[in-house]
């Protein structure tokens, strides 16, 4: 591919440095993804923009007038604190009629709102597990037909924000704490399902039409076993000597029959498609011992950090980290978006 005008737009908190030199593993974490990004990039030859997007689009609008990039790399993750809210700075970019680069609104709209997700899911039969939802300032009443234990989480935030042990409930008393501070702390409406207990597996999807599954990536939970539920908390991902203690790590999927992972493959491609997904995503499932399959959640715009699992996920099936990037990039300039419909 030519060398191409990107700017990459990011939260402007995360504008990483040219050099990672004086810096602690803690501060580096904050923003290796956009600094992995950024330097394989320009490394490659295409000429970076780096851009910090905080509660207003006016520089976002202005660089784009005044530079006209060829894609905007997008690693947004907010707009002004609110997670939800992504999916508009997206589609400000299409009524620029800019190509960017990741999911398109309506994808990013119907998979953050994990209630509705899993509503489309249930509708075109994807085995979802059994859920409440229980919205802020509402009186509580708790759901006779779901079976404990049962997982409480955040109905819109993602990176596991407010997903702790004390997530996974095996009494009502317990189920009416956790929605409380699911409310109060997170500030959001408390999604409560059906704890399935098994192996995690994590599928990456990268494509618009036509969809390359890239290899099954599981969460081995080491000791929490032991004595813990084997929920993904935020320790778990983020905490290298959390992850040290327990022997938490993540690596190829094996020992999957090649009906199972036929039947993942199938699920993962009709959830891509079923919730309008586009670019690159990652689909989180359960897989019980007797064989049977849950699908957890799907996340458009998933963590892009050399290291981590959606870049080594590709790497396993012959996909270096540049490559991933170009063909990141490939599928933004040639996304469909509605705006380009008198031109193609």
């Amino acid at each position: 591919m030519k060398s191409l005008k990107i700017l990459m737009v990011v939260h402007e908190s995360l504008m990483p440095p040219a050099s990672t030199e004086g810096y602690s593993d803690q501060q580096i974490d904050e923003w290796r993804t956009e600094y992995d990004v950024m330097t394989h990039l320009r490394a490659m030859g295409h000429d970076v923009r780096c851009l910090g997007v905080l509660d207003s689009l006016t520089a976002l609008r202005s660089e784009i007038a005044e530079w006209k990039p060829d894609v905007v790399f997008n690693l947004l993750e907010e707009f002004n604190g609110v997670v939800t809210y992504d999916q508009h700075v997206v589609a400000f970019l299409e009524l620029l009629e800019q190509p960017y680069t990741g999911c398109n609104p309506r994808g990013l709209l119907l998979s953050r709102d994990k209630p509705l997700s899993k509503q489309l899911l249930h509708y075109h039969r994807i085995p979802t597990p059994q859920f409440a939802v229980f919205p802020k300032g509402r009186v509580v009443r708790l759901p006779s037909k779901l079976r404990y234990p049962l997982f409480v989480k955040s109905a819109t935030e993602d990176a596991s924000l407010g997903i702790a042990q004390a997530s996974v409930v095996e009494t009502p008393e317990q189920l009416r704490d956790r929605i409380a501070f699911m409310h109060e702390q997170v500030k959001t409406d408390a999604l409560v399902e059906e704890y399935i207990a098994g192996r995690e597996l994590y599928i990456g999807v990268l494509g618009n039409d036509r969809l390359t599954r890239l290899p099954v990536w599981e969460m081995h939970f080491g000791s929490m076993g032991d004595n813990q539920a084997t929920i993904a908390t935020r320790r778990v991902k983020w905490d290298r000597r959390y992850q040290a203690k327990h022997g938490i790590t993540r690596s190829a999927a094996t020992e999957l029959s090649p009906a199972l992972e036929a039947r993942l493959d199938k699920l993962a491609r009709r959830i891509y498609r079923s919730l309008g997904l586009s670019g690159y995503a990652r689909m989180d499932f359960r897989v019980r011992p007797d064989g049977e399959i849950f699908v957890l959640e799907a996340n458009a715009n998933p963590c892009l950090a050399e290291a981590e699992d959606y870049a080594r996920s590709a790497l396993s099936a012959g996909i270096s980290y540049p490559e991933l990037l170009q063909r990141v990039v490939s599928l933004g300039l040639n996304y469909q978006a509605e705006w380009r419909a008198g031109y193609v």
